[in-house]
């Protein structure tokens, strides 16, 4: 029996710790005996449970944690382009300006 349900899925194994989860000890004996499995297995299925809850909860944890570093990158990044757009802005403001102070140079050297 026991090699069967080590080929039981994931979901098979949650339903019987969800079944067996009031049950006191001797009703969980009966339970595993009346199906061909041990406490101990329907134990560590629910220790395996509780462990995953706990690494999904750290994972959300941690995708978050990663969204806020992405954002402030994302706003800095953001800052940095607006600055490089306005440097750029006012470099081809002067440089108009200089071709026009050129313009009225040469113009006033010709006359």
């Amino acid at each position: 029996h026991q090699k069967n349900t080590e080929q039981w899925s994931a979901e098979a194994k949650f339903a019987t710790v969800m079944e067996t989860a009031s049950l006191s000890e001797a009703e969980l004996s009966q339970y595993c005996r009346e199906r061909g499995l041990f406490p101990e297995q329907v134990k560590a299925w629910k220790r395996a449970c509780i462990s995953g809850a706990g690494q999904a909860e750290q994972s959300k944890k941690a995708e978050q944690a990663a969204r806020k570093a992405e954002k402030k990158r994302i706003g800095g990044l953001e800052k940095e382009l607006r600055r490089k757009d306005k440097a750029l802005a006012e470099t081809t403001a002067l440089l108009v300006l200089s071709k026009k102070l050129n313009v009225l140079y040469e113009s006033d050297n010709e006359e």
